[in-house]
């Protein structure tokens, strides 16, 4: 089958600043696909590229078969978008604000069946300005669902959640794809990432350098595991460090942490019980997606906003904000205005 979703060699600059550099994926029918990256990575322009609310300097995107520009009216039919950052009236209530929604559709979802499955029945008539933070999360999710969408792009679907709003939202999202609709889910969070994609396109300054599955991508990392001990007498670190499997051997304390691959955790526990060694308090730590992605960008996953290039969350007047005409009708102007403020969008 086709890929739903197909870009080549994007790219995109606002004056002298490259945002997305010959970025290239595919995402299939049916999976959740992650765009993962810190801020001022180029994941939002990526996907507002995708969405049809930039316009790309050059490259090649098809949505379900559609360009997302030519044939934007259709594409919005089919595709659902849970925006970065976007605020509705403060009085207007759940049942409205889907109902509201649901009418710029031309096949738009049960909104009853919406909020019983995303758990907002309960809040019908309760006015946006007093929905948690979890609750309007969940009314985010059910406007990017309102009209039956074949594809759903969440951005940043869990930022500013406690940790247990973010794992009940991480569970309302795979009972979304269990429900037919392909997911491409953009985040900075690895352990978002890791827990619901198939695949990931890992994307740094505007590149691509990585695009696997979360297990395939931490199979990369040298030095992946982490065996800390204590052992019950001293020994020298020739007796471990000579092993072929043992790749380096630290103390922290009377902690020793030993890294390798492949058998280095049998090779390890054999040496030490041939040696009347005990390891005490053993912990192996393997390698996570977050070492994965240090290891192919070189940074830390909350390193956070660079410079100038810095990705931020946009005000409610810019192209992040819904709106409220699906079909494509927008002031001639929008698209100008966009663009210009785009440098702060990136």
């Amino acid at each position: 089958m086709p890929a739903v979703i197909e870009v080549r060699h994007l790219h995109k600059r606002y004056g002298a600043e490259v945002a997305v550099d010959d970025v290239s994926f595919t995402v299939e029918r049916g999976e959740i696909f992650g765009i993962l990256g810190p801020n001022g990575a180029g994941k939002t322009t990526t996907v507002e590229c995708v969405e049809g609310l930039r316009t790309a300097d050059r490259g090649e995107i098809r949505v379900l078969g559609l360009d997302p520009l030519r044939d934007r009216a259709e594409l919005t039919q089919r595709l659902g978008v849970q925006l970065q950052d976007g605020r509705l009236p403060d009085r207007l209530t759940v049942d409205e604000a889907l109902g509201l929604y649901g009418s710029f559709y031309r096949k738009p979802a049960d909104r009853e069946v919406l909020m019983d499955v995303l758990g907002l029945a309960g809040r019908r008539r309760t006015p946006y300005a007093r929905l948690s933070g979890g609750q309007k999360q969940r009314l985010s999710i059910a406007l990017a669902l309102i009209g039956s969408p074949e594809v759903a792009v969440l951005d940043e679907l869990t930022t500013g959640l406690d940790p247990q709003a973010r794992r009940d939202t991480w569970g309302l999202i795979q009972d979304v794809r269990s429900r037919g609709v392909t997911i491409v889910l953009v985040t900075h969070f690895m352990e978002e990432a890791e827990r619901l994609c198939d695949r990931v396109a890992v994307i740094d300054r505007g590149r691509v350098v990585a695009v696997d599955s979360p297990a395939a991508l931490t199979e990369r990392v040298p030095d992946g595991q982490r065996i800390r001990f204590r052992p019950s007498v001293p020994f020298a670190d020739g007796l471990l460090t000579g092993l072929p499997d043992v790749t380096g051997l630290t103390r922290q304390g009377d902690v020793v942490v030993v890294t390798g691959t492949g058998n280095a955790l049998n090779a390890i526990t054999s040496v030490l019980a041939r040696n009347d060694i005990l390891a005490e308090h053993l912990r192996v730590d393997q390698p996570s997606l977050e070492d994965a992605f240090v290891a192919l960008t070189g940074e830390q996953s909350g390193a956070g906003a660079r410079g100038p290039d810095a990705e931020r969350t946009p005000d409610a007047g810019t192209a992040r904000t819904p709106t409220a005409d699906p079909g494509g009708a927008r002031d001639p102007g929008a698209r100008g205005t966009r663009e210009a403020d785009a440098a702060d969008h990136v």
